[in-house]
């Protein structure tokens, strides 16, 4: 096996899992994550690039947002194999064929069995890629002018990944490499980037590549946060430590014991907090708030900002030692406009995303669309790029090509360096003629750059193959 194969293990069966970890080892190129229910089975889904399901069948509680019916729209990608008891084997063969999985296995499970059924399961999703990919291209290449001579998803590659971020520019490049290297340790990490930019994505890609990834990872934003309430959600609280405390909290340091513990925003903590922060960091000791007990907690600090701690320190608004502390590993995550590279695969990532789990088919994105993509600032970011490729796709046609006419108005509006219009001057006297020359224009600029294809022209503009043919016959237009 050439890379890594991460395998999500969803079983409260301790044989099952015990035959899972035997059979598919570290040494075969095999990752292993283990989820005891769905919700947390579905939040691996959204952090991870997972590769296949091994899924134990409990019909007792398998509702309609389990985790195997939410891969197969929203993770198409991944694999599914399904577990079940002999007694279960009627529910097990419908689920299997509900949820387009591999196939059904029945307990006891043998490692040999498990070896062999995930080694073709995996073999069978990458033919099945590949064919889909060889089937995308071949129709692509029919319409090699609209959507360019290379294509970023082909089967060759050219898009990098690391868990669910993806990306193909060298500065997300050297930053990931870090990230992995990171990873290897148990180091603290501070990520820095505007909103938007993914920095989370990169924290949880760190923890589930480093000895921590069994154990939990909880999230804390820090931002907008009262001391106190900050305190109680990290440090925990006793029964009656201050009013309105009904009943204990453990707090996220100690839920996360032997995993990590993501604080966003962690420049906006008041320097008040700072000194709590800082003491936990050098001695591991976790306080509950109204206790008057020391207890310890293992855990590993990610922490991001979309400020200057550096700068911030400098004014004296952080402390320069708890800066120190925390930047163990110091990640910059560049803005979307930065690695405009990256927009074309993550457009594609994300329509691929979203066609599944609307149930369209898109086609592809048109060159224009991309370009338009690619010369838009995106002050959101990768967030703001999403949400933009989350409607393309709800609007596009079914079995159709994602447009310039699909895009929103503040893209569609946006110039473009290679934006010819704002040279050109319509020629005429009157109105009316001068809308006609730019008419004439627009439709002589679309045939030459589709060569003269009208269904391509057609479905660009927005108008019907008839209207078309009218109007170059009303301009006299011939193929050059």
């Amino acid at each position: 096996m050439s890379h890594t194969q991460t395998v999500l293990v969803k079983s409260t069966d301790t044989s099952v899992i015990q035959a899972a970890s035997t059979a598919l080892s570290e040494l075969d190129g095999y990752r292993l994550i283990y989820c005891e229910d769905d919700k947390s089975a579905s939040s691996r889904l959204d952090e991870l690039k997972i590769d296949l399901i091994f899924y134990d069948l409990d019909p007792k509680n398998f509702g309609p947002d389990n985790a195997l019916t939410q891969s197969r729209l929203s993770h198409a990608a991944c694999s599914r194999i399904v577990v079940c008891s002999n007694a279960e084997m009627a529910d097990g063969a419908r689920v299997c064929e509900d949820t387009a999985s591999y196939l059904y296995l029945i307990k006891p499970l043998a490692e040999k069995q498990i070896r062999m059924a995930v080694k073709r399961a995996l073999e069978h999703a990458e033919l099945s890629r590949r064919h889909r990919l060889l089937s995308r291209e071949l129709k692509l290449s029919l319409d090699e002018d609209m959507f360019g001579k290379t294509e970023s998803g082909s089967v060759q590659g050219g898009v990098s990944r690391f868990e669910r971020l993806v990306y193909a520019s060298s500065k997300m490049a050297e930053v990931v490499a870090e990230a992995k290297v990171a990873a290897t340790t148990d180091m603290p990490v501070l990520i820095r980037g505007a909103t938007g930019t993914g920095k989370e994505l990169l924290a949880r890609a760190i923890h589930f590549n480093s000895n921590r990834a069994n154990s939990p990872m909880h999230s804390q934003n820090c931002g907008g946060v009262s001391d106190d309430a900050l305190y109680s959600e990290l440090f925990g609280h006793v029964r009656g430590g201050f009013p309105g405390a009904i009943a204990d909290r453990l707090g996220l340091f100690r839920a996360a014991d032997g995993g990590t513990v993501f604080l966003d925003e962690v420049s906006e903590v008041s320097p008040q907090f700072q000194v709590a922060l800082l003491r936990f960091l050098q001695e591991g000791e976790v306080k509950p708030l109204g206790s008057d007990k020391t207890l310890n907690s293992d855990v590993r600090i990610i922490a991001a900002s979309n400020r200057s701690i550096e700068e911030m320190v400098e004014k004296g608004q952080f402390r320069r030692d708890l800066y120190y502390r925390l930047k163990g590993f110091q990640l910059e995550l560049p803005a979307l406009k930065d690695r405009k590279e990256d927009i074309p695969v993550l457009t594609n990532f994300f329509v691929e995303k979203y066609a599944g789990v609307v149930g369209r088919r898109v086609l592809g994105v048109t060159t224009e669309v991309l370009n338009k993509l690619e010369n838009f600032p995106f002050p959101g970011n990768v967030r703001e790029l999403e949400t933009e490729v989350q409607r393309l796709v709800a609007v596009a046609e079914q079995g159709g090509y994602i447009a310039l006419r699909h895009l929103s108005e503040k893209i569609s509006n946006a110039p473009t360096p290679n934006d010819e219009s704002t040279d050109f001057m319509p020629s005429g006297a009157t109105l009316k003629e001068k809308v006609e020359s730019l008419e004439q224009a627009i439709l002589t600029q679309s045939l030459t750059a589709c060569h003269w294809n009208q269904s391509k022209v057609a479905d660009e503009l927005g108008i019907s193959r008839v209207g078309l043919a009218n109007k170059i016959k009303r301009y006299g237009l011939r193929k050059g």
